[in-house]
């Protein structure tokens, strides 16, 4: 029972002590090499500190294992005797299992902790180069590494450095591993070490001086000649000494590797030359390098090799680090890089990676360099290649703000330690938080989270990821506030020059406007300009990733003006998440949706509320717009108020479009392009039904009160009939009547004619809501014929005289307004008409071919580009529909699925009937979807109808976001990568859905 009740103390202290598996712990302890120490408490406590106490007593057992006999017992000795041994060995003992795994194979080097001397806590390169100096080969080379790196962790993991510190130390490794490596190939190799001068330089976290415990170290290598050896010779023999130095650090031997030797960031990158000249690399540079290379050299620093060669490298190619943000297309190549990371980072890793994730470690980075690469131009203070050396630079030169800067620093800390500490237990190169229980348990411990580490760690983690995805852009944005706000009196702050640079960086055209707009916002200490203060470093980002800030600024400014002294405006946008990125979206996007905005800026109250972007259905909104005629008092203000509703529709439908075509940081962008047409041409044309019948109404009323003369009903054709109407269409309709019994024809006919005059100029009346244009040309005997006609005459002249382009066009037919029934009939006459019992006959397909031709070679504008035409161009619109209704006639009698007026169901249907094949019909569905996109964004970015891509480079980038392409344009130039590559995507679309209508319609 004493036994067992010892042991039961046992497990219980060990269990206070943080073990997590007591019995195993008793189990060692229990060993009899450790007898003299199993029940010391100076060694329980100083195992209840460290990140993991199972793992660190596991590695003691087995290094104590791994002494010589004589030896094991000054081990345990001097481990309870000496605190800073104790902290130091155990501390990486439960904090790392690669190096526990090391000191088992190497028992004496525990012995490097025992030393705690003042030029101990922060050694250099010259105290690494010393530790490393009697390697002579691979595996020598390794066990030196290993020994210096536990002297790094030990400091690490016991808080005598801080993460910037141990960081810069690993660097200082790096930087002697290298040194060494390349003595080891030079003595191997004296005949090329004796032709070339070589320097190697850092690029990357090793440039900085912010290493991570396992990471590529990124280099370039710069040769010349030595000795007057002939250049092409020396480039040579320099080659080969660099690629030797590489394997020596990257080779896998008994002892593994140290790390990968990356020396892609060179000119070319893996396609260019290992070692380039000076001069080669100054040419390269001044001729072919893109933005992300200058970015890269911002961190070049010589580390190892020729270090007069080194300086003359770095003094050749700084002056153009400095000059890159000149450069056409800077931001958005800068954006376009950070988008490209984010964007291969697997959709099961997004949330747990530390580095490339949203908040993670290279938000701060690029953040930092940006802004370094903008105002570096005339500051050489920011010339620093660490990232937090620059991040206090630019807070003290005003560049960023003091407390946003200390927020982002502490960020950055704790983000770099999680990472730290993650690389550190297996020395493995990784940036993914673990998901286990006991990984997140010893990390949360080993950065002091000791309560409930797991518990903790996660609070942590997300806060910290939290202010940097919150402070990314503010970091840009605030200081440009401050700039012109000038609340605080004598804080630094940026000059009108820099926030203009800034700003014109940023992809602002006008910035000298922008900063206007930004005073009339922000300025003085009413409580709407401080709430602005707040939204504005936000907005301005969002701005910024549009394809036009200025207007996107201008038009907040404009609807600011006019709502900022109602009391909802601004605590909607700083209190509703959606509905300032919304507004954001919105008002840079293109004219269209700002326009509508501003004719009544309360609509904004439609971007905060989640369903107040969803399209409303027909049935409301026609009750809606007839009770608002029904309460006017003339016909006019009946139209003004259904036309007023139409503007705010138009607005809901083009916003939703636009926030569906961008996405939002909370939800991603509408993968299905279909599913956007669809809700476009549907919401359009119900919108325009149902105005169309409070114009009917209006007309009515005035003249006949509630019933007309005649019976009536407004039949859709063309778009409007196949519910597949954009922005800017005109409604296409028949008009069609019957008289009431005993109403005279003529007198009927003179009222259905009044009726129509009417309406349509009501509907065309000067205001600023959008008119809505009718038009009867597809009526039969087209202008020439009678605006109206009975159910009756339509019926004598499709069986006498009916063309079969009129067939074609009545496919498209459908009630949209007025008498449903007379409607429903009408659509009974002319079903034989467009569905011929037996299909068409070969004359008619000849015909509809015939005319399809003609009308190719005719209505083609003159000078338009017939592959980019999304209306008659190849490929287009008229292309498809043209096929489907070809199909439609010819087999729409025996198949019930293509009796539909909407082209995409019918092509469904098609394609269920085994008329089409899958890829044809997947092509033919795409092209129509595309060119239908095209046509939509040309009127959401022009503010008017077109069939072309716009010529105008901003707005042709502008038409590019809305299909999904990336930014494009900066404030000085437009940048054709992205507008270039959504040309040729529509060509080659285009192009295949031609040869598919060329088999299907032509015949071919």
């Amino acid at each position: 029972m004493t036994v067992s009740g010892r042991r039961s103390s046992t497990f219980t202290r060990l269990l206070r002590h943080g073990f997590t598996d007591p019995s195993a712990a008793e189990r060692f302890l229990g060993l009899s090499d450790m007898a003299s120490v199993r029940s010391d408490p100076v060694l329980l406590d100083a195992l209840g500190a460290v990140a993991d106490p199972d793992l660190a007593l596991r590695a003691l057992v087995r290094l104590v294992e791994a002494q010589p006999s004589a030896g094991r017992q000054s081990l345990l000795d001097t481990l309870i005797t000496a605190k800073p041994l104790r902290d130091r060995l155990l501390g990486v003992l439960g904090a790392s299992e690669a190096l526990g795994d090391h000191l088992a194979r190497h028992p004496r080097d525990w012995q490097t902790l025992v030393t705690y001397e003042a030029a101990d806590l922060h050694p250099g390169v010259a105290d690494f180069e010393r530790g490393l100096a009697d390697a002579t080969d691979t595996v020598s080379l390794r066990v030196a590494y290993r020994r210096c790196l536990l002297s790094i962790a030990a400091r690490d993991v016991c808080g005598t450095t801080d993460v910037a510190q141990t960081a810069a130390e690993l660097a200082d490794l790096a930087t002697a591993t290298l040194r060494a490596a390349l003595a080891i190939a030079r003595s191997s190799a004296p005949g090329d070490a004796a032709q070339c001068r070589l320097a190697v330089i850092a690029m990357g976290k090793c440039g900085g001086h912010e290493l991570n415990y396992v990471s590529d170290v990124d280099v370039i290598f710069v040769g010349e000649p030595a000795n007057d050896a002939d250049e092409s010779k020396a480039v040579q023999a320099a080659t080969r000494l660099a690629s030797h130095l590489m394997r020596i650090c990257s080779e896998t031997t008994v002892e593994g590797t140290i790390w990968p030797v990356d020396a892609n960031l060179r000119p070319e990158g893996r396609n260019g030359p290992l070692v380039r000249t000076v001069s080669s690399h100054v040419a390269y540079y001044q001729r072919w390098a893109k933005t992300w290379e200058f970015q890269a050299l911002l961190k070049a620093r010589p580390v190892a090799g020729d270090p007069g060669l080194g300086e003359d490298y770095i003094e050749a190619v700084s002056p153009m680090v400095w000059q890159a943000a000149e450069r056409e297309n800077f931001v958005p190549d800068v954006q376009k890089m950070r988008r490209r990371v984010v964007d291969n980072i697997p959709a099961a890793q997004i949330e747990r990676e530390l580095k490339l994730g949203p908040g993670g470690l290279r938000d701060v980075e690029f953040a930092v360099q940006l802004l370094q690469l903008v105002h570096g131009r005339s500051d050489a203070t920011l010339h620093s290649g660490t990232t937090l050396e620059a991040l206090r630079a630019l807070a003290a030169g005003g560049y960023v703000g003091r407390a946003d800067a200390a927020q982002m620093d502490a960020a950055y800390r704790f983000l770099r330690a999680m990472e730290h500490r993650i690389q550190l237990y297996r020395l493995r190169r990784t940036h993914l938080v673990p998901e286990a229980e006991s990984d997140l348990r010893r990390l949360g411990r080993s950065l002091g989270l000791r309560t409930d580490p797991v518990a903790e760690l996660n609070k942590e983690w997300k806060r910290h990821a939290a202010v940097v995805r919150r402070l990314h852009e503010k970091l840009f944005y605030r200081p440009l506030l401050d700039a012109v706000a000038q609340l605080t009196p004598g804080e630094t702050r940026l000059s009108p020059k820099a926030a203009g640079q800034r700003l014109e960086a940023l992809g602002y055209a006008d910035p000298a406007a922008a900063l206007r707009h930004l005073e009339a916002l922000s300025s003085g200490v009413t409580r709407k300009a401080a709430i602005q203060r707040t939204l504005l470093p936000v907005l301005l980002g969002w701005f910024a990733d549009s394809a036009d800030p200025d207007a996107g600024l201008l038009g907040f400014r404009k609807v600011s003006d006019a709502l900022g002294k109602t009391p909802w405006y601004l605590r909607l946008l700083r209190d509703e998440g959606a509905a300032a990125e919304n507004l954001a979206r919105v008002l840079s996007a293109g004219r269209l949706a700002p326009d509508l905005l501003l004719r009544a800026p309360e609509a904004v109250a439609l971007l905060g509320d989640p369903e107040g972007l969803r399209p409303r259905g027909r049935e409301h909104l026609e009750q809606e717009i007839l009770a608002a005629v029904g309460r006017a008092d003339t016909p006019e203000g009946a139209v003004a108020a259904a036309r007023g509703v139409r503007r705010r529709e138009l607005f809901r439908t083009a916003a939703a479009d636009l926030i569906g075509s961008y996405g939002t940081e909370e939800s991603p962008a509408e993968a299905d392009p279909g599913a956007l047409v669809d809700r476009v041409g549907s919401a359009v044309t119900d919108l325009n039904a149902a105005t169309i019948a409070g114009a009917l109404r209006a007309a009515v009323r005035e003249q006949w009160g509630d019933e007309l003369p005649t019976r009536f009903a407004v039949i859709g054709m063309g778009r409007f009939g196949g519910h597949e109407q954009s922005y800017g269409s005109d409604a296409d309709v028949l008009f069609v009547h019957e008289p009431r019994e005993g109403v005279d024809e003529q007198e009927a006919t003179r009222a259905a004619n009044t009726v129509v005059t009417e309406m349509r100029r009501l509907l065309q009346l000067p205001t600023t809501d959008p008119p809505l244009l009718i038009d009867a040309d597809l009526r039969p005997e087209g202008k020439s014929g009678p605006m109206v006609r009975t159910l009756a005459s339509y019926e004598a002249y499709y069986r006498r005289w009916s063309l079969v382009w009129e067939s074609q066009a009545l496919l498209r037919a459908e009630p949209m307004a007025g008498d449903l029934e007379l409607g429903r009939r009408f659509i009974d006459l002319i079903d034989p008409l467009r569905y011929p019992a037996e299909g068409l006959g070969e004359d008619a397909v000849r015909e509809i071919r015939r005319l399809k031709a003609r009308m190719e070679s005719e209505r083609l504008p003159r000078g338009a580009d017939p592959t980019l035409h999304a209306k008659l161009g190849r490929g287009g619109l008229s292309d498809v529909e043209w096929t489907v209704q070809l199909l439609q006639m010819r087999h729409g009698w025996a198949e019930p699925g293509l009796r539909t007026t909407r082209t995409r169901e019918a092509l469904r249907a098609a394609h269920a009937a085994g008329l089409i094949d899958t890829e044809d019909a997947q092509i033919l569905d795409e092209a129509w979807v595309l060119a239908t996109r095209v046509r939509n964004g040309v009127m959401l970015v022009r503010g008017r109808p077109g069939d072309t891509f716009p010529s105008d480079g901003r707005e042709l980038a502008a038409v590019g976001r809305y299909l999904g392409y990336g930014p494009g344009v900066t404030g000085r130039e437009v940048h054709m990568g992205h507008s270039g590559d959504m040309l040729d995507d529509y060509r080659r679309m285009t192009r295949r859905a031609r040869a598919v209508v060329e088999v299907l319609f032509y015949g071919a």
